[in-house]
């Protein structure tokens, strides 16, 4: 399955402080899966508007019901009102009904870091994991 690679709807100030999230979620089935994956495309047309939102990328791992996201924002406000916003709002709601687990972690960097790395959030995300 394809990714939905780093898309910058605004690009920060050179200076800038970015507010990072990276999250990772695996629904209780295949059938999940592929609803989570076929929201995904509405998610990210609305990252693309959000204000405040500075990059976003979606790691796609179909056949293992896992999924990383990764998006980087002007300031932890923006994120929160990206993510109480439709269509994520209803999204996250009706995903929670096959979702087995998620986690999610968050950090500033200097906007000159972006786009980021996978590598980099799924450092973070085990980190988290380890540390909860």
């Amino acid at each position: 399955m394809p990714d939905i690679p780093w898309t910058t709807p605004t690009a920060p100030a050179p200076d800038a402080e970015v507010y990072v999230m990276a999250s990772r979620f695996e629904t209780t089935t295949l059938t999940g899966a592929l609803r989570f994956f076929l929201r995904a495309p509405g998610i990210i047309r609305q990252i693309r508007k959000a204000p405040g939102a500075h990059g976003a990328a979606l790691r796609a791992r179909l056949p293992r019901r896992t999924f990383l996201t990764l998006s980087a924002w002007e300031d932890q406000g923006a994120l929160h009102r990206f993510t109480r916003s439709e269509p994520h709002r209803s999204s996250a709601r009706a995903a929670s009904a096959y979702m087995r687990e998620s986690a999610f972690t968050y950090w500033t960097v200097p906007a000159t870091e972006l786009p980021l790395s996978w590598a980099e959030a799924e450092r973070r995300l085990a980190e988290r994991k380890r540390s909860d």
